[in-house]
């Protein structure tokens, strides 16, 4: 850190500064782990993974996954950085904001992305123009998305064998995707360790539909007779187990163990699982089910293995606390939503004050961002959730959702209904995405077509808040 000033440096919180790498996976839920007590998964190294860790066992993220990416990079919440969406230019970062790899690169680090941003496609919303300086990814939310306006993937990607653009420059790879991402990871890793620390974020678009996964995978999945969307589910869930083991291995033999940060979490519910444990909702839900998951921190020698942190925490969290453990210091701290987890990290008894969470699936129709303060939110500490206006749960007695107590406790719906009015309100005037136009080719599409000399074919422009067209019917 030689030569930073106090304004952009701190001590580290453990006394050094560790190699971090984040994993987070694509609509894999709390329960979709044979150590979480799934029955139809065998999972064993991210169990081993599990039991290495502490863990955050309430960890809470976004309904949906653009969301919950952008809480990440900023420390905020998903609608006060103008994310509201997954598609339609609401899933684009508001620019400005400064980002975790922005924070990380002023400490020292050297950072790279592999997988999937889904933060916005265009250029100045690119992860490599949000500081970072390796970049692996495909477009849109998911490997052959399309959606009007920018957000898109490369034109006709499948899973296996996707096009993916490495550094502004398109790359036809061989294999299966979540494969393909590992792979790059551990090959740039390599070519870092030792240098500066470095700063991994693989980011998989599996298990997100379609659920496609490898032959091997999927073989115990069909001779069960699951449907075949669980059959495809649960297979890239094994093959992401075994590629986390790959890499843990990899740690080991580089020597790095010891001097890595090793996160896994998901972003947010399951889709196509057919085990949800104790919980009510998946993805797209305010309920537990979908934003509660898996959150393991490994650091060898440093923190303590096997010790479960039943304080509630949040994807914003994770932002300050890595500046914590990095001695970053955060740009606009007075917007960040998220605390520093580090005091936990030392000791799961410490002192923690309560907090309110705010949740709103977000998703509605173009142009009703102020309609929908009434739709589709939950606020929750860490006794009580309240689930729209009318329905309080206590978590602690009631993990289920079961039985309503808002007659019992008028007093804690009273202050979280007021909570969330209050957010509301502030998140409206940073929605800034919400009436992009949805004009042009997808970004990835124009950028494929240009590299490879394609003839680039005429678009149909349709403003925002005009309906589609009606497809002819089919008799």
């Amino acid at each position: 850190m030689a030569g930073l000033s106090p304004v952009e440096a701190a001590d580290p919180a453990f006394g050094k500064q560790p190699n971090i790498i984040l994993i987070i996976t694509d609509d894999q839920g709390y329960y979709d782990l044979s150590g979480h007590g799934n029955p139809h998964l065998a999972t064993p190294n991210l169990d081993k993974l599990r039991e290495q860790s502490l863990r955050f066992t309430r960890f809470q993220v976004s309904p949906t996954c653009a969301p919950t990416r952008s809480a990440i990079m900023s420390g905020r919440a998903p609608f006060y950085v103008g994310v509201t969406h997954t598609i339609l230019e609401r899933e684009r970062m508001k620019l400005g904001v400064p980002t975790m790899p922005e924070m990380l690169r002023d400490v020292g680090y050297t950072t790279g992305l592999f997988g999937k941003w889904h933060l916005g496609d265009q250029d100045p919303h690119r992860p490599d123009q949000r500081g970072f300086d390796e970049v692996f990814m495909h477009g849109a939310g998911g490997i052959g998305q399309s959606y009007q306006g920018s957000c898109g993937d490369a034109p006709g990607n499948k899973y296996f064998d996707p096009a993916i653009l490495h550094n502004n420059t398109f790359v036809k790879t061989q294999g299966f995707c979540t494969d393909i991402f590992f792979n790059q990871a551990m090959t740039w890793m390599e070519t870092q360790k030792g240098k500066k620390p470095f700063f991994t974020y693989i980011t998989t678009n599996a298990p997100h539909g379609p659920f496609i996964a490898p032959d091997s995978y999927k073989k115990k999945f069909i001779e069960a007779g699951m449907p075949d969307s669980t059959v495809g589910f649960y297979g890239m869930i094994e093959n992401i187990d075994d590629n986390v083991g790959r890499l843990t291995a990899k740690l080991a033999e580089w020597g790095i163990e010891k001097d890595t940060l090793l996160i896994f979490m998901t972003d947010n519910g399951p889709s196509a699982s057919n085990y949800n444990g104790d919980h009510k909702g998946k993805k797209g839900s305010v309920d537990e089910g979908g934003t509660r998951v898996p959150s393991f921190w490994r650091w060898p020698g440093v923190l303590e293995p096997g010790t479960d942190v039943d304080r509630l925490a949040n994807h914003y969290d994770i932002l300050p606390t890595l500046a914590a453990i990095t001695g970053g210091m955060p740009k606009q701290q007075d917007q960040l939503h998220g605390k520093s987890l580090v005091p936990l990290l030392k000791d799961a008894d410490s002192p923690w004050e309560d907090r309110y969470r705010v949740f709103h699936k977000g998703r509605w129709p173009i142009g009703e961002a102020a309609n929908s303060r009434e739709d589709g939110f939950a606020v929750r500490n860490q006794r009580f959730r309240l689930v729209g206006r009318g329905q309080l749960y206590d978590m602690e007695n009631d993990p289920s959702q079961e039985t309503n107590v808002i007659t019992e406790h008028p007093e804690v719906a009273k202050a979280m209904n007021a909570a969330y009015d209050e957010w509301f309100d502030g998140a409206l005037p940073n929605m800034v995405n919400e009436d992009a136009p949805l004009t042009g080719h997808n970004t990835f599409h124009l950028m494929y077509w240009k590299q490879y000399g394609m003839e680039i074919p005429p678009v149909k422009v349709r403003e925002p808040g005009t309906p589609k067209p009606k497809r002819a019917s089919r008799k």
